[in-house]
């Protein structure tokens, strides 16, 4: 079981997430080749004073379970450890344990 404030602070960088759009918007006119270099410094200077936690690649998979964040599976939702558990107790629809 993670920590409570593991799993809070990524609901808060999932609530960040609501400054999107700006921060595409600042990327793109830093990728403008027609831009000059003192109004790129000034776009960089914007995108910098974003909140850290609103950048996409700050987000982690956790399980919806025990907001384990390593061995997560995507299709599930869930950490290997609660995906197992649930499987040998029949509650994950189409998943058997293997057996040979």
């Amino acid at each position: 079981m993670a920590s409570k404030r593991m799993i809070r602070r990524e609901k808060k960088r999932v609530s960040l997430q609501r400054h999107k759009e700006k921060r595409q918007v600042l990327r793109a006119q830093l990728n403008d080749p027609s831009l000059d270099i003192d109004a790129k410094f000034e776009v960089l200077a914007k995108l910098e004073k974003m909140p850290r936690d609103s950048s996409k690649v700050r987000l982690t998979k956790r399980c919806n379970l025990t907001g384990r964040a390593h061995g997560v599976y995507r299709k599930f939702g869930l950490c290997r450890n609660e995906l197992r558990r649930r499987m040998m107790v029949g509650e994950v629809p189409g998943l058997v344990m293997a057996s040979w």
